[in-house]
């Protein structure tokens, strides 16, 4: 089956292989979660839209993102002492969309204060782990993100934004 005009495959079709569009195209059909992930470097805020994020241990509270190495924001993150992984919830698409791109101020249009270790905390997020960098890790083409979990907050009322397939998407109940 050909693939549709927005380049995603057709319904029903089975593909395999180990080229780079097959392998981009299988790990997009894992819905994952939309998180914006921030810091405050000498004075400057930087983000990040980041979906490659996972909890790694309770004890300690440790969490970890990965950032493209090449990201204009790649060194702010991985070097300043503390970050915020704000988990979005969905009305924050557009800041999903805001800190995705290389253009302008990506903090222009999202409402944001200081956490309590500094990092920048959007408001109305689902949840926000605070984190002190615990460790860098070499990823390929990214850096592992490793932090400590210093302070954790959140709103059960809220619903999350998902990525799927390339596309935002909502939880649907039945």
């Amino acid at each position: 089956m050909a693939d549709q005009p927005d380049g995603q495959p057709s319904k029903g079709e089975y593909r395999s292989g180990h080229d780079p569009r097959t392998l981009r195209d299988a790990l997009g059909c894992f819905a994952t979660g939309v998180t914006v992930v921030t810091c405050l470097l000498e004075g400057e805020p930087s983000g990040l839209t980041v979906n490659s994020f996972t909890s790694v241990s309770l004890e300690p509270p440790l969490l970890l993102v990965c950032v493209h190495k090449k990201a204009a924001t790649a060194a702010a993150l991985t070097t300043a002492p503390c970050f915020a992984i704000n988990v979005l919830q969905t009305g924050q698409q557009p800041a999903s969309i805001s800190f995705s791109t290389r253009a302008g101020d990506r903090f222009e249009g999202t409402p944001w204060s200081c956490g309590e270790g500094g990092a920048p905390i959007l408001k109305d997020s689902l949840c926000v782990f605070e984190c002190e960098r615990y460790a860098v890790y070499d990823g390929g083409d990214h850096h592992i993100l490793v932090g400590q979990v210093v302070q954790a907050s959140f709103d059960a009322s809220l619903d999350p934004l998902l990525f799927f397939r390339g596309k935002y998407r909502r939880l649907h109940f039945d």
